[in-house]
């Protein structure tokens, strides 16, 4: 695997080498193999993917069906598209009934940039924390991508995947093992302790590294799996620094900062907690990457910037 790759390259991947080992696996897109970048798997197994159109209701409705069938399909095709119009059909069809249907939503967050609202899915993962029986995971990197995507595979029951739009260096050696529920500690410090998910993980190793040089000791925490979640794992990592910084490609109602502050406030734990992410009642700006993430300060300078501020209110 290379040390830099797109996350809906992963996938295919996996896909690939699952039906080559015995899983009778069937994709199912909407008009959406650019996105999925799935022509890879289309060539190799012309029989095995369906494609419904633009049509997403559909796409979801033909996924349970093919579950039902006792195929493992899973749903391939941009997050604000799956998350949105077909709403209804992943909380009855899928998450109600239990079916055994993975659901990948890519280009997710902001990744879509200039494309703006329409485009961008920054509630994703508030929704289907409020649906039940689905498993959530939001992968940082290749390696943790494809072993998120392979134990999915395997379990039996409704899986949602949040994927990155852009390419992901690696976060993790090749001794790294992917385990449902568990948080990844990349860095521990005494100081704060910085929370992210998915690509903004990034953000904060960076974050912590800047920090360290003006002498500000930062714990990194990933959060890959946000359902299950090792809550305990999770405060443990926190509780003994001075404060929490979250930070998300996503609205700060519901997503890991939502998490953080649970998990925070139903132990009784007083840590300030500064939630970062598209604030509330607002949408992300339509831009680049780096614009969109300086303006809303989900990238380095706005993590350095704020741990700053909850260590300096701490010292008054």
């Amino acid at each position: 695997m290379s040390n830099s790759e797109h996350l809906a390259t992963v996938m295919v991947n996996a896909f690939i080498d699952a039906v080559d080992r015995g899983v009778d696996l069937v994709p199912v897109v909407a008009d959406s193999t650019s996105t999925a970048k799935i022509a890879p798997f289309m060539q190799r197994f012309p029989g095995r993917l369906v494609n419904v159109g633009i049509a997403e209701q559909t796409l979801v409705g033909a996924a349970a069906g093919l579950a039902i069938g006792g195929k493992i399909a899973v749903t391939c095709n941009a997050a604000p598209f799956l998350i949105s119009r077909a709403n209804e059909q992943i909380k009855v069809d899928i998450c109600y009934n239990n079916t055994n249907v993975k659901l990948f939503g890519l280009n997710a967050g902001a990744s879509y940039g200039p494309l703006a609202s329409t485009h961008h899915s920054i509630d994703d993962i508030a929704i289907m924390r409020g649906f039940g029986n689905i498993e959530i995971y939001a992968p940082s990197s290749p390696n943790e991508c494809r072993q998120i995507i392979d134990y999915a595979l395997d379990h039996v029951g409704p899986v949602y995947i949040r994927l990155d739009g852009k390419n992901l260096p690696e976060l993790h050696d090749e001794n790294y093992q992917f385990a449902p529920g568990k948080i990844d500690v990349l860095r521990v410090g005494q100081d704060v302790a910085l929370v992210a998910m998915g690509s903004t993980v990034h953000e904060i190793v960076e974050a912590a590294a800047q920090l360290a040089e003006e002498g500000i000791d930062a714990t990194v925490i990933s959060v890959p799996s946000i359902r299950p979640c090792d809550t305990q794992q999770l405060l443990a990592a926190m509780r003994s620094c001075k404060a929490v910084v979250s930070v998300e490609e996503h609205n700060v109602n519901g997503g890991v900062g939502s998490l953080v502050a649970e998990v925070l406030a139903e132990a009784g734990c007083a840590v300030p907690l500064k939630r970062l992410g598209i604030p509330d009642g607002q949408y992300a700006i339509a831009a680049d990457r780096a614009s969109t993430r300086a303006r809303h300060e989900i990238d380095v300078a706005g993590v350095v910037k704020h741990a700053r501020e909850m260590l300096t209110r701490q010292l008054c």
